[in-house]
């Protein structure tokens, strides 16, 4: 989704958000206050790029945890067979590489989908 999409579709969001009432919107701001993720967090973890601390920080533990290990493997091996260990921890910075170029664009559809979960949720607790 590109920047305007996403934009456009924040405001949407944020036009729902105003439709509320007053109880809801106050319980909407204290859920999104604590779900809410920083781009600018997210971009200083991915700078750790073969560690893959930006997965852990959007909560994709699973991706997280994978990248971890490859890391983990890839300096296991250059010890011992050099090449092995460059050429795997090469290819976790080649798949990772996009997401650190890409890292505001991700932090906003995250938020643009807590947020969609979050009025879901708002409105049907108090329905």
């Amino acid at each position: 989704m590109s920047s305007e999409q996403l934009r456009d579709e924040e405001e949407a969001l944020r036009n729902q958000i105003r439709e509320l009432t007053p109880e809801q919107r106050k319980e909407y701001y204290r859920l999104e206050g604590q779900k809410i993720k920083d781009p600018d967090t997210y971009a200083v973890l991915n700078w750790f790029i073969m560690a893959g601390l930006h997965h852990f920080y959007l909560g994709n533990t699973q991706r997280g945890v994978i990248n971890l290990c490859i890391m983990l493997v890839g300096l296991v091996f250059l010890p011992f067979l050099p090449i092995v260990g460059v050429i795997i921890l090469v290819g976790i910075v080649i798949v990772e590489l996009p997401q650190l170029f890409k890292s505001q664009q991700i932090v906003h559809a995250y938020n643009n989908n807590v947020m969609r979960e979050l009025i879901h949720q708002v409105k049907s607790e108090n329905a």
